[in-house]
């Protein structure tokens, strides 16, 4: 695998010498790019280049996808105490589906969760109840429709059924304290509906089960750089009977098996809390870097194969990319910060479901 290292002004000076213009239609876009191996070189099934499907920012884009249908939103929360129009993205960070296809993306200014349903062109805010939720910045959904919402300003997780109606904490007791110090990246395993909660000031990776009940957890308080051990643990992805957690203290991938075994690493050249993960169904793994502008795609061993995007407006570029979520349907949903939008590519071109 061929690690990215050295300073920052040495990862940009080796980014210019194959970083060119993005095309959203997916032709070649970058040099490295098209220098990069073919489909399934690398063994992992990646099928090709995303191409790029529709960008989304407020409650409109839902009906315009179906202007014919001429459906009446569904907007089932009142406005954000903040004066932010809560059809609107403000500053979008995480995005995830369930498996209706809605698509879920958290907000931390408003303080809010928009959902997305396309295939109903209706917008909804997940309801929030109190208005408890001070900084949501993660967001999972398990096989029955519930979604969990990270709160890295209470330290609590806030889960919501399959109607988008606040159901409880999962918020394990410690005496009157909460059990996380600040919650980050979240995901659910598929196989096991485990949750598994990336608390990055604790440096660990905690394991619940859906009641909240505390399992075990990964990681040691303090941090290390050993293999097992991190460094502000920020995102986490359960896939394919592995979890890849993004070490972003030590500018790293690991990969681990459900049980916390390391497996394998990958070296990145620059992380921080923005820094976006997923993983495709064929075990391609996408890293965002709101700093160049840019995806970068692993093949499920560590070798990079291809890196995408740029500092813009247009489709296929962004402004501070961060927050990542492959679905069922090879969907590619990156959340362009800046610009206020989340963006949608395809991944698999054979894929008969594609983006919904």
């Amino acid at each position: 695998m061929a690690s990215l290292v050295g300073n920052r002004r040495s990862i940009c000076v080796a980014v210019v010498c194959f970083f060119v213009q993005v095309s959203w239609a997916g032709e070649a876009l970058s040099a490295a790019t098209a220098n990069a191996p073919s489909p399934n070189t690398d063994g992992q099934g990646i099928s090709g280049r995303p191409r790029f499907v529709r960008e989304f920012s407020s409650a409109r884009d839902v009906t315009r996808a179906h202007p014919v249908l001429d459906r009446t939103l569904d907007i089932v929360a009142g406005p954000a105490k903040s004066g932010i129009p809560v059809d609107v993205l403000e500053t979008p960070y995480a995005v995830t589906t369930d498996s209706g296809h809605r698509i879920f993306v958290t907000d931390v200014s408003a303080k809010k969760v928009h959902v997305f349903d396309f295939a109903h062109s209706k917008y909804s805010l997940l309801q929030d109840g109190d208005d408890h939720l001070r900084r949501p910045v993660g967001a999972a959904a398990d096989r029955d429709g519930n979604i969990y919402v990270t709160d890295s300003g209470s330290g609590a997780i806030s889960v919501y059924d399959s109607r988008g109606k606040f159901s409880r904490y999962l918020k394990p007791s410690r005496g009157s304290e909460s059990y996380f110090e600040g919650p980050a990246g979240i995901a659910v395993d598929p196989a096991t509906q485990h949750i598994y909660v990336c608390d990055s000031p604790r440096h660990m990776v905690i394991v619940l089960d859906k009641k909240g009940h505390a399992l075990e957890h990964f990681g040691k308080r303090g941090g290390g750089t050993r293999a097992g051990e991190f460094r502000y643990p920020t995102q986490v992805v359960a896939a394919l009977g592995e979890l890849v957690v993004l070490d972003s203290g030590n500018r790293r991938l690991q990969i681990l098996d459900v049980q916390g075994h390391f497996q394998r690493e990958i070296q990145l050249g620059y992380t921080d809390s923005r820094t976006g993960l997923a993983v495709d169904n064929n075990g391609g793994i996408y890293v965002s870097d709101a700093v160049i502008n840019r995806v970068q795609v692993f093949g499920q061993e560590g070798r990079l194969l291809y890196a995408f995007g740029q500092m813009g407006t247009k489709a296929g570029e962004f402004d501070g990319p961060a927050g990542l979520w492959v679905d069922s349907g090879d969907c590619l949903y990156v959340v362009d910060v800046q610009n206020k939008r989340v963006q949608a590519f395809q991944i698999d071109q054979q894929n008969a479901k594609g983006c919904r």
